[in-house]
């Protein structure tokens, strides 16, 4: 047996289930949270956050599941916002905004539970010289499923019979000392700024008529090594639906 995955030998049937549903996984993950389709049909609130910009001023967006980021604006749309104690020529340019500053939210914040940025991630670049700016976050919040799943273990992602897997965010590596700490020196825990985004989570499946899960074994050689010596972790966001809800 393949030590990467637990596989049994499925039908064309169930073959066929399991390549759509991977695929709509794989698909999802590229392109985030659609604002119409399947997923509108769970229970989401919508929250906006806007945060003047400084160098230590930072955005929180948090949920009690999961965060999608829906929009982020990095500029200027009006001349009251973030206006008090500005003079005028620092507000006037009201159609402001930074290119790619939704996929550098999105690719932090979707499927965390909680997100803190700090606005000086986007002084890369400046759309508007001499305007003062903000950060103008949209996203809704998602009954999401979180798995954590240690190095050299097999994760396993698992929804009821008829359902679609969607993977929200993939994180392979590690961002505290104490998540999959046991036994292991305190060498393997001590590096906690280690992530690498992973958009294909499943090399194997496993897929029953009775329920679908997914397995895939946790390491290395499978992900790719962000921070060699350090012990890691997969943490996985995801939820279930029905494929028929649309």
């Amino acid at each position: 047996m393949n030590k990467s995955a637990v596989v049994h030998a499925p039908s064309n049937t169930e073959v066929s289930f399991c390549v759509s549903v991977l695929a709509a996984t794989c698909v999802l993950m590229t392109s985030g949270f659609p604002r119409t389709g399947p997923l509108a049909h769970f229970p989401v609130s919508t929250e906006r956050v806007i945060t003047c910009d400084s160098f230590d001023s930072v955005q929180r967006l948090s949920c009690e599941n999961g965060i999608i980021v829906q929009s982020v604006l990095y500029g200027r749309t009006d001349a009251e916002t973030c206006s008090v104690g500005r003079p005028a020529e620092q507000l006037k340019n009201t159609q402001c905004s930074q290119d790619g500053a939704l996929k550098v939210v999105k690719s932090r914040c979707d499927g965390q539970k909680v997100c803190e940025i700090n606005t000086v991630l986007f002084h890369t670049s400046d759309p508007c010289y001499g305007i003062y700016k903000y950060v103008d976050t949209t996203y809704t919040c998602f009954p999401a499923i979180h798995s954590v799943t240690c190095e050299d273990s097999l994760a396993n992602l698992q929804c009821d019979e008829g359902q679609v897997l969607l993977i929200h965010r993939a994180d392979y590596g590690r961002h505290d000392a104490t998540t999959c700490s046991f036994n292991r020196p305190a060498s393997q825990l001590q590096n906690v700024q280690c992530s690498k985004q992973i958009n294909k989570v499943a090399e194997r499946y496993s897929c029953r008529l009775s329920f679908f899960t997914v397995l895939s074994k946790v390491s290395g050689s499978v992900f790719g090594d962000p921070c060699y010596g350090t012990y890691k972790y997969l943490e996985v966001a995801y939820s279930c639906h029905f494929a028929d809800e649309s």
